[in-house]
């Protein structure tokens, strides 16, 4: 938004960071090893969108990557999302011809069968196969993740789960998969580095920022200019409604004396150990080191002041609160949320790129 606004408008523009280094939780740096970490969690870009890569490659040059993950389902690893080969790996030769022929002949080569659709397919094997995958990939990942028990999990969620019916071990499958050859934090840079552009760290948006009586309030004096909330929305107006929850994670990194650790970029663990993937950076951004870095992802609940927001928990009491403040939003004509606190959803990367541009034509152009 910033850049949009400094470079298309010539507008003047300062953005307030409370952490004390840009980038959000794309935030990447080289650790001890010569090693370039995501310090919240792996950020791999995929998108099919040619406006959202064609944007980015403005501010960086790509390295291509296509994404792999793991699954350790009974002491054996196999690709994820499930696939043909995952299948081969954890079944009988013959049971696992049988249920391949059968998916094949039912849905297509090549398909991504969602795992509520083959549950009431009808067919005993395939429901076995299904569920099988439910319990086994899906269900305690997710009670991890999430903190909830099998009952209190959306069947929405559920219904994203696919089965890939082919041998592509590929995370994603869209049009474009890269990592910035800088990272995201050069990236990030870049687009920042505009004479129009200041930048103020370390800073909480209340230390400087007041909304009262319709109008926006900054550093003491009345502001006349258009304000872009990124940070969370419950805790712009106080609190008003209650807090809003999310998810959280407890991110540790761990350095080895050795090349590799593991034989693919992310590992997930759905059944075993409290955390719920390992991720291994060398995968992502190969380095001349060697020893690698490690990070290990403990799910927890969000805690005000101690930890980050992730992940916004969504239920019909939450979106109810959510839109309580968005009400308390509308009553500031030049107040504009934008990002995954601000309008409490999830966001992939591409998406808030493909976002914030809209919402750049739509409400400031």
């Amino acid at each position: 938004m910033a850049e949009r606004i400094a470079s298309q408008l010539g507008e003047k523009v300062l953005v307030v960071e409370r952490r004390n280094h840009i980038g959000g939780n794309c935030y990447d740096e080289r650790d001890d090893n010569g090693i370039l970490v995501h310090r919240y969690g792996p950020h791999i870009l995929h998108t099919d969108s040619e406006e959202v890569f064609e944007y980015l490659s403005a501010f960086t040059g790509w390295r291509e990557y296509q994404h792999r993950v793991l699954g350790s389902i009974d002491g054996t690893r196999v690709p994820l999302p499930f696939n043909l080969d995952s299948l081969r790996m954890l079944f009988p030769p013959s049971l696992a011809e049988r249920l391949e022929e059968k998916m094949i002949e039912e849905y297509g080569f090549g398909s991504r069968v969602p795992i509520m659709e083959l549950m009431g397919c009808g067919d005993p094997d395939i429901e076995f196969l299904a569920d099988y995958v439910y319990r086994k990939v899906f269900l305690n990942y997710t009670m991890k993740q999430w903190g909830l028990e099998p009952g209190d999990i959306d069947p929405g969620v559920t219904a994203r789960v696919p089965i890939v019916l082919s041998r592509d071990d590929r995370y994603f499958n869209d049009r474009y998969q890269a990592l910035p050859v800088d990272g995201y934090t050069a990236m990030i840079g870049r687009m920042l580095d505009h004479p129009c552009i200041k930048l103020m760290l370390n800073t909480s948006h209340d230390e400087v920022l007041e909304l009262r009586d319709g109008r926006i309030h900054f550093m003491g004096s009345e502001f006349r200019g258009k304000l872009i909330f990124t940070g969370k929305i419950d805790e712009l107006f106080g609190y008003r409604y209650g807090e809003l929850p999310y998810r959280s994670l407890d991110l540790r990194f761990e350095s080895l004396d050795m090349e590799w650790f593991q034989e693919a970029a992310t590992v997930n663990y759905p059944n075993d150990y409290d955390f719920t993937r390992i991720t291994e950076f060398k995968h992502l951004h190969p380095a001349d080191s060697r020893r690698t870095t490690l990070l290990r992802e403990y799910p927890c609940r969000h805690v005000e002041g101690e930890n980050e927001p992730f992940y916004p928990v969504f239920t019909d009491e939450t979106r109810a609160k959510y839109e309580g403040y968005l009400e308390l939003a509308r009553e500031f004509e030049d107040l504009i949320l934008v990002g995954r606190l601000a309008e409490y959803r999830y966001y992939d990367m591409d998406d808030i790129v493909l976002r914030a541009l809209r919402v750049f034509e739509e409400m400031i152009d």
